[in-house]
């Protein structure tokens, strides 16, 4: 699974929305950069201190749906379960895509967080 992920993260364009709900189980949807993808089942999201992340600190479970750019809706939805977080801000730094690498986030916390892909899904349909 992780080649292919890894290929479609890297090379396709479009627009990211993580879902995720706290422990009363509120949902929130939040736009989201391309998850890094770590291995065969894991990837990961760089995430600051808010509500994404306090939902899914109360709440392993979340969601991700990558819609493609261009006609239609295309793209992917990924099943996910929080399995650990880091908060070296070396470590989340080297996460950071290049766009993103060196811009001054002053001094607010950052969370690299990993999910289990528990399934993958397309966009539309099944």
């Amino acid at each position: 699974m992780s080649t292919n992920l890894r290929d479609y993260f890297e090379n396709t364009e479009g627009t990211g929305v993580l879902g995720t709900a706290d422990a009363q189980g509120n949902v929130d949807l939040a736009v989201y950069a391309r998850p890094h993808v770590v291995d065969d089942e894991t990837v990961a999201f760089v995430m600051s201190d808010r509500t994404s992340h306090a939902n899914v600190t109360a709440n392993p479970h979340a969601a991700y749906l990558f819609v493609e750019q261009g006609k239609g809706y295309k793209g992917k939805r990924l099943h996910l379960t929080k399995t650990g977080e880091e908060t070296d801000p070396e470590r989340v730094e080297a996460f950071r895509r290049e766009s993103r690498k060196g811009r001054d986030y002053g001094d607010k916390q950052a969370f690299l967080v990993y999910f289990k892909v528990d399934k993958t899904r397309p966009a539309v349909g099944d």
